[in-house]
C-alpha cells in the first residue's frame, strides 16, 4: 500500500513536470498554456490506460464474479488515489492558464472559486472516489467483489480518446478525419465502459446468483447501489453533453460552412 502510494505520488507529477520540460524544447513555439495543456491530456491518458489494462486482467481472472480474488483489484486502487490528488490540482493549474490575462493574475482565493464553480462536477467526482469509492473499495467490501472492482477501472477506456480529441482541437486538427473517427470512438466506448457497464455487472451478478436482474438491487448491500448511481449520474450528464457536441461535429458538412 505506502509503497504503491509513494510511486504513484512521484509518477504522475513527475511525468508531467517531464512533458511540460520535454515540450520546451520539442515545440518551442508553444506558450506554457500550450505545454501544461497538452502535458495534463497526455498524463490522463497514461492513467487511463494503466487503469484499463488492470481492469481486464482483474475481470479475466475472477471468474467467480464475487469470492476471486486478484491483487490489482486492491493494490490499483491506491495508484488512483494520489493520482486523483494531482488532477485535481493540474485541472485549477489549466483553468488558470485559460483565463483571461494570465500574466497579469496571481494564484488566489478567487481563482481557486472560479476553478471551483467551472468544474464543481468533476471535482465533486474525484472528491467522491477519494472520499467514499475508496473506503468502499478498500475496506467496507471486504474480500468481496473484485470482478467489479476491475470493471470500474475499465471505465476509463474512453478517457483516451477523449483526450485526444482535446489534444486534436489544441493541434487545430477538429476538422480532420481523424478527429471524426476519434469522436465515434469517444461515443462507443464513452456508451460501452461508462452507462452499459452498470446494468453489465448486476446482470454479472444476477447470474452468478441466479437471481432476476430486478431484484439485484435488493440482494447486494445499499452501499453498493448508492456508490453505483453515484458514479453513473455524472456519466449520464456526461454522455448527453458528448452527444450534442457529436451531433454539431457531424451536422456541419464541409458543404455547409462553404455557403
Amino acid at each position: 500500500m505506502w509503497q504503491t502510494l509513494a510511486i504513484a505520488s512521484v509518477f504522475f507529477p513527475g511525468l508531467f513536470a517531464l512533458s511540460v520540460r520535454s515540450l520546451g524544447w520539442a515545440a518551442p513555439a508553444w506558450s506554457l498554456k500550450d505545454r501544461i495543456l497538452f502535458s495534463s491530456r497526455m498524463v490522463s491518458s497514461v492513467q487511463a490506460t494503466m487503469a484499463t489494462v488492470s481492469g481486464i486482467i482483474v475481470v479475466l481472472n475472477c471468474k467467480d464474479v464475487v469470492h476471486d480474488r486478484y491483487w490489482l483489484a486492491v493494490e490499483y486502487v491506491w495508484v488512483i488515489v494520489p493520482y486523483m490528488i494531482y488532477d485535481i490540482y493540474v485541472m485549477y493549474l489549466c483553468h488558470w492558464h485559460k483565463s483571461k490575462d494570465t500574466s497579469k493574475k496571481k494564484h488566489s482565493l478567487a481563482s481557486v472559486r472560479s476553478f471551483l464553480e467551472k468544474d464543481r462536477l468533476m471535482v465533486t467526482h474525484h472528491l467522491f472516489i477519494l472520499v467514499i469509492l475508496t473506503p468502499v473499495a478498500q475496506y467496507l467490501r471486504g474480500e468481496l467483489g473484485d470482478f467489479f472492482v476491475g470493471c470500474i477501472f475499465v471505465a476509463e477506456l474512453s478517457t483516451p480518446f477523449v483526450s485526444l480529441g482535446k489534444i486534436l482541437m489544441q493541434l487545430k486538427m477538429q476538422d480532420t478525419l481523424l478527429h471524426k473517427v476519434n469522436g465515434i470512438l469517444i461515443l462507443v466506448t464513452f456508451f460501452l465502459c461508462r452507462i452499459v457497464l452498470f446494468p453489465f455487472m448486476y446482470r454479472a451478478y444476477a447470474r452468478h446468483m441466479g437471481i432476476p436482474i430486478y431484484m439485484v438491487p435488493f440482494h447486494i448491500p445499499m452501499h453498493c447501489n448508492v456508490a453505483n448511481a453515484s458514479l453513473i449520474a455524472p456519466q449520464l450528464y456526461w454522455f448527453v453533453l458528448i452527444c450534442r457536441k457529436a451531433v454539431r461535429l457531424y451536422s456541419s458538412s464541409p458543404s455547409a460552412k462553404n455557403r
